[in-house]
Parts: structure tokens; C-alpha cells; sequence
């Protein structure tokens, strides 16, 4: 016997596109990392007036996305402007935030790979992760992604009154891995 499947169900978990309508709870979200975390270098809590703001001008030119759950924003991730200078604007840099009860649950896997197949529909070619040290669980994320540690930066970062390091992390989309 044939079960007919409603006309309509509605997704539990999925992941789409910010709007400016997310900025509540991206604030939200973001802030607990802004006041007791490394993982970002801002100082400042951010305003939701704020959030709104970078999200119109980040989603010109770069993705940002969310995934959720029964309504309900659990993380996001987005590619940013990495550097200034036009000869850089292949280049973006990446960056991705759960709640604390969304992490280890493939979420930010999924985020990263979904940034990772649209970078090359905004003329990404290079996606740069840059991780605040020590953070063995950021570098062993990246590097299962196919990043390459590039490089560090010692003492870039001051935050708590520490003088904090800095990884580069890179991503090449249109260069195919040599095996040596």
C-alpha cells in the first residue's frame, strides 16, 4: 500500500541565507564570544542595530548563512572581505559561530561546506581561516576541511590584557593538491 506524503511538511533543520532579520539573534548568539572568549578579537558587545548593519553590507558581496532548527538560529557562518586592496579580491576571509548546544554536531561542518561550494559563484578562488591560539579544536576543523596552515602571526591580538597569536589558514578552490 501507497502512503500519500502530505502536500507540505515543514523542514525541521536547514540551512539558508541571513537577512537583516537575523540580526537579534546573531547578536545574540555572537556577543557570549565577544565577552569571555578568544575566538574573536572585538572588545565591544555588538548592537543588534550594528549586526544589521554588517549584514547588509557583508551579504553584497559574500555569503552569509545560518542553519536552524525548528525556527530557532543555532549558527552561522560567512565569507568576508579579506584585505582592501583589489588584487586581493579573490580572497575572502571565513568565519563561523554556534550556540554552545549546537557544537559538536556537524553544524559548523555543514555551514563551511556549504561557504566553501558557493565561494566560487562570488569570485572566490581562496578562502583564508584565521584562528586565535591555542585552539587544537579550530585547527583540526579547518585542516578536515582541506585548509593548509600557512603561517602564524605572534602577538597580533590583545584581549583580556594577553597578548594573543594568530594561524592563517588557507583554502585553494581552483588549485588541485600535488601528492609529491
Amino acid at each position: 500500500m501507497k502512503v500519500k506524503k502530505p502536500a507540505w511538511e515543514p523542514e525541521t533543520r536547514m540551512i539558508d541565507e541571513v537577512t537583516t532579520a537575523d540580526a537579534e539573534a546573531i547578536a545574540a548568539l555572537y556577543n557570549p564570544y565577544v565577552r569571555s572568549s578568544r575566538v574573536t578579537f572585538e572588545v565591544d558587545p555588538v548592537s543588534t542595530a550594528e549586526m544589521r548593519r554588517r549584514i547588509r553590507q557583508i551579504t553584497q558581496s559574500y555569503p552569509w548563512i545560518a542553519w536552524r532548527e525548528d525556527g530557532r538560529l543555532l549558527g552561522y557562518a560567512y565569507l568576508a572581505r579579506f584585505r582592501s586592496r583589489a588584487a586581493y579580491d579573490h580572497v575572502a576571509e571565513s568565519s563561523v559561530y554556534l550556540l554552545p548546544d549546537a557544537q559538536g554536531r556537524g553544524i559548523g561542518t555543514a555551514l563551511y561546506r556549504r561557504l566553501v561550494a558557493l565561494a566560487p559563484g562570488y569570485g572566490i578562488s581562496r578562502i583564508i581561516g584565521v584562528i586565535a591560539l591555542p585552539n587544537e579544536g579550530s585547527e583540526r576543523f579547518h585542516a578536515m576541511l582541506g585548509f593548509k596552515r600557512t603561517g602564524v602571526l605572534e602577538g597580533v591580538g590583545c584581549k583580556f590584557g594577553e597578548l594573543i597569536d594568530t594561524a592563517y589558514w588557507q583554502l585553494c578552490l581552483d588549485k588541485e593538491e600535488d601528492d609529491g
